[in-house]
């Protein structure tokens, strides 16, 4: 059946269901970027906090800032923004929930103005952010702020109607500070080292192009916590909707699928309140570097070091990669040996068994994680996950081969064919400029490694990393995926 209010007393009954009163939650946050994560992750702990009858004050208002998120409103809004949350686990128990914490949702296309007044209105008392990497317009060369992208151009020349995330927050602070209203914090949940810093740069530096004064009452009034999140969520597709009917008849235009495994590492840095999120599960700290630390460098890295071997062998879900022995073998070899021993100790996390854990959620056959979800962005990917790693590998004059395998994998991946002849589309929005890189075997080190924007300036410098870069790429030409990791696993 339709899913939507009046049809949810039909639902069968393993599905849970709002324990609140829809009607009775107003907006407290307003999430810009409403996608699968946020719909996995943030939305469910807000759920979970109004389903023990607290936090309802504390409901969702999405935003949308581009024109493709008109469908995920549209078939929202067709349901009363009601969605299935469906969790994918290699059991037969798979838990199926309907969420109503998102109630409602704007888009800029149809006018800033609008969505400015919901950011300024005085009951939004939190913004919350997935943008992606690249959506925070920093040049990961200079670790500055990006001012001259068209976007941000725009709204320095058209202040009234932005249409940029940092355009439109700024406008909403603006008229909170004329109105004399409290400032909202800014919050983001992006897999971002120090993403709540790295947002707190890029908004002041926007404002203070805009207005300077604006800038200064944002440094001193604004908050920006960092945060860990952790969820695996592939794309919803079409084969999800149709086992969401089949198997508990529950007809849904846009339901979310993703893993059991649920973290969020939060420091407790708000200016005008929060969700008592503590009682469902948010672990709150004085400091999240230890937990992003950990998180970035092992998961986010581990997935980019095992999705573009993976792709070029033929795989095309984690899951695949996850059964080769190989893969699982130089997975172990990367984590142990070349991330590990980088990371500081983590308040209350057991290294070795959260590693075995990342074995176990990365082998889930049931959730189908596709590898080009994960391959997609490299271009914006390699600054946060993959190349701190290797930077300290150089200073320490490590074992560089595990890790330059991963940027070898990716230029051959860039070619755009598999080792079985397959065609692919590179889903980067660099993706010219990053295959234009590598379209020449003769030079190919030297422009692809000294992309600073990419790789910053220390690969490049490094002749031993270099050298090892060459040495992955010869072996992938010349013996294969397979043969590779199969020499590379007897050192």
């Amino acid at each position: 059946m339709k899913l939507n209010q009046n049809n949810l007393p039909n639902l069968g009954a393993h599905v849970r269901q709002p324990t609140y009163r829809l009607d009775s939650v107003t907006a407290g946050i307003a999430h810009i970027g409403v996608g699968g994560f946020h719909r996995a992750h943030q939305a469910v702990y807000t759920e979970a906090l109004m389903n023990e009858g607290e936090g309802l004050d504390w409901g969702i208002c999405g935003i949308g800032t581009r024109p493709e998120e008109r469908a995920m409103r549209d078939a929202l809004a067709g349901q009363d923004y009601l969605y299935t949350l469906v969790e994918l686990d290699d059991h037969p128990d798979t838990k199926v929930q309907v969420m109503g914490a998102i109630r409602d949702m704007l888009l800029v296309e149809d006018g800033s103005a609008a969505v400015i007044a919901r950011l300024a209105d005085p009951a939004i008392r939190i913004v919350s952010l997935t943008i992606t990497e690249g959506g925070y317009c920093m040049d990961d060369s200079t670790g500055e702020f990006n001012a001259g992208l068209p976007l941000i151009q725009h709204d320095l020349m058209n202040r009234d109607e932005p249409i940029s995330v940092f355009g439109l927050i700024c406008a909403a602070l603006a008229a909170r500070r004329r109105a004399g209203v409290a400032p909202f914090t800014l919050m983001s949940c992006d897999n971002l080292p120090h993403n709540g810093e790295v947002t707190r740069k890029a908004l002041i530096a926007f404002a203070t192009l805009l207005d300077p004064q604006l800038a200064d009452w944002i440094a001193e009034h604004v908050s920006f916590p960092n945060a860990m999140v952790d969820r695996i969520t592939p794309m919803t597709s079409t084969q999800h909707r149709l086992d969401l009917h089949d198997e508990h008849g529950i007809d849904d235009a846009w339901p979310v699928v993703c893993e059991p495994f649920l973290q969020w590492v939060l420091e407790d840095k708000f200016v005008n309140g929060r969700p008592a999120w503590e009682k469902v599960g948010v672990q709150f700290t004085d400091d999240v570097t230890p937990y992003e630390e950990m998180k970035i460098k092992l998961l986010n890295g581990s997935h980019l070091a095992l999705t573009y071997l993976g792709w070029l062998r033929g795989y095309r879900f984690v899951h695949e990669t996850m059964a080769d022995p190989l893969f699982v073998g130089y997975i172990r070899a990367y984590m142990d040996l070349d991330v590990t021993p980088q990371l500081a100790a983590v308040p209350g996390i057991d290294l070795t068994a959260y590693k075995n854990t990342l074995i176990k959620r990365f082998s889930n056959q049931a959730i189908a994680d596709q590898l080009e979800r994960v391959c997609s962005d490299g271009s914006s990917k390699f600054p946060k996950f993959t190349i701190p790693t290797i930077n300290r590998l150089i200073a320490d004059h490590a074992q560089l081969d595990r890790a330059a395998l991963v940027v070898a994998a990716w230029a051959l991946y860039l070619r755009g064919v598999d080792e079985l002849g397959n065609r692919y589309r590179i889903p980067d929005p660099r993706a010219d400029f990053c295959q234009a890189l590598v379209d020449q075997d003769e030079g190919l080190a030297q422009r692809l490694l000294g992309r600073e924007e990419i790789f910053g300036p220390h690969l490049i410098r490094s002749a031993a990393f270099v050298e090892a870069f060459e040495r992955g790429l010869q072996r992938l030409r010349s013996l294969g995926v397979k043969g590779t990791l199969e020499l590379l696993l007897t050192y």
